[in-house]
């Protein structure tokens, strides 16, 4: 791979960030319709979306256990493990999508009081949150094999899912969402159903791949004594990488709610800042693909026992994705105006998503420094150093900050956008710092150790083998 490393990089990239931008059509699309139907509605989804993240959480982090493991698995040569660990993925991703459903159901209406839910919105959220919630189990087989393909290098196979979701997603949204091609007109319910179908036609696709490809297998299904020994390091990897989530998503809810408390038209502050997320995440796509390519090959390289390699993939996929970023970024404002426009036809809240990017397209090259960073971390099995540098920035200074600006100093949204600013500003220097200086490497399951044991032992063999047959 070494040979020609941006080829390598690029090959793993574009397919991901092509997946990226259905990602984002999803996204767009839902936005756009909820904005055609009105304003309440828009609002709604934005903050629906990011409740629904937070119940994936579990799922998140069992995936990103699963990449660390079966990537290092491979790279070391460990064909065996990589399909347990393929099998234990999947069944740890069946299982806690059906308890995190029958945990969550009974506590809905608790979860719309934390997000201090406004009463003109309460009805559409209570109807987003009953149909999310039992979307979770499929949801997170999605996720989960999702990685699984990841892992293997076979970043195709999530590309054909998200084509899938996407058109399903789409033509539900258009027909069932707005009444279009003669399709009944159920509005915000259409929305909500045409979310479920799309991602279970996905999951259905996921199903069938993994086992036309013989990733998975009933008979490669880990037995308990091996689930003993081999489940901890995945369970090492997932559990900061969910604690980070839940600090993450957790760190939104409350920014979503410091925004729904402001004094001053909180309603459009909502609307505007879901209508610039969307935008920004065009952004956010490259460095996603970025981010999954570095998980990718930082596993397969420490796997290997090059711990050297991953450091310098590493920096050259981060050096790739702050400069084309900053690029685009820099592209993108010269049109916001009339990209906003589309999201949001209510001038108001065109203003606002316009203020909100002002701001959030600055940090760009902080944003995506933290994003491929974090990808670096999961893929050597580091995830600690995202819990813990996430943790800070969030709740010790982005959210302090935003209700210190929102509420008491500006007390206009303004506050809140420039909090989130300086948090990634200091969130991307202290991870690059600890790329630089710390021995992230060691987290690794082979860290460089067993495979020059396995590799001696080789060579031992071969010594041995020569000497019969001379």
């Amino acid at each position: 791979m070494s040979t020609h490393p941006y080829r390598t990089i690029w090959t793993l990239s574009w397919p991901q960030l092509i997946m990226m931008v259905f990602h984002l059509l999803i996204g767009l699309v839902d936005v756009w319709v909820a904005g055609r139907i009105n304003k309440d509605v828009q609002a709604s989804m934005g903050m629906i979306s990011q409740s629904l993240v937070f119940f994936l959480i579990v799922g998140m982090a069992v995936a990103n256990g699963s990449v660390a493991a079966i990537s290092q698995s491979i790279g070391a040569g460990l064909n065996l493990r990589a399909k347990r660990y393929v099998g234990l993925s999947v069944q740890l991703g069946i299982v806690l999508g059906a308890i995190i459903l029958l945990i969550g159901y009974p506590i809905r209406n608790s979860i719309l009081y934390v997000l201090q839910v406004p009463p003109e919105l309460d009805h559409i959220m209570r109807y987003f949150i009953r149909v999310f919630l039992f979307l979770l189990p499929s949801y997170y087989m999605l996720i989960v094999s999702n990685a699984i393909f990841r892992a293997h290098k076979r970043v195709m196979l999530p590309l054909y899912c998200m084509i899938i979701v996407t058109t399903t997603n789409a033509i539900g949204d258009l027909g069932f969402g707005l009444g279009m091609w003669g399709l009944p007109n159920f509005g915000y319910q259409g929305l909500a159903w045409s979310t479920f179908f799309s991602i279970l036609a996905g999951t259905i696709f996921d199903i069938i791949a993994l086992f036309k490809t013989g990733m998975f297998s009933f008979k490669r299904l880990p037995p308990f004594k091996w689930v003993k020994k081999a489940g901890p390091y995945l369970i090492k990897v997932a559990w900061p990488s969910g604690l980070m989530q839940i600090v993450w998503h957790s760190g939104y809810m409350v920014l979503y709610s410091i925004t729904a408390t402001l004094p001053n038209d909180n309603i459009t502050a909502l609307a505007g800042m879901a209508a610039g997320i969307r935008i920004e995440s065009i952004l956010f796509l490259p460095a996603f693909a970025f981010s999954f390519t570095s998980t990718i090959l930082i596993g397969h390289y420490l796997g290997e026992g090059r711990p050297d390699e991953a450091k310098k993939f590493g920096l050259r996929i981060l050096g790739i994705a702050i400069v084309s970023l900053s690029l685009l970024s820099l592209g993108m404002w010269q049109i916001v105006e009339p990209v906003t426009s589309l999201i949001a036809p209510d001038s108001l809240v065109r203003a606002e998503a316009v203020n909100y990017l002002f701001f959030n397209m600055i940090a760009i090259p902080f944003t995506v420094t933290s994003m491929i960073l974090a990808g670096t971390f999961n893929g050597a099995g580091a995830t600690v150093y995202n819990l813990i540098i996430f943790s800070f920035t969030i709740w010790a200074l982005r959210l302090p900050l935003a209700y210190v600006l929102g509420h008491e100093i500006m007390n206009s949204p303004t506050g809140i956008w420039i909090a989130m600013l300086a948090s990634q500003i200091v969130q991307s220097s202290t991870m690059f710092y600890a790329f630089l200086t710390r021995n992230w490497q060691s987290y690794s399951m082979m860290n460089g150790k067993r495979r020059k044991i396995d590799a001696e032992r080789i060579q031992k063999d071969i010594s041995k083998l020569s000497g019969n047959i001379r």
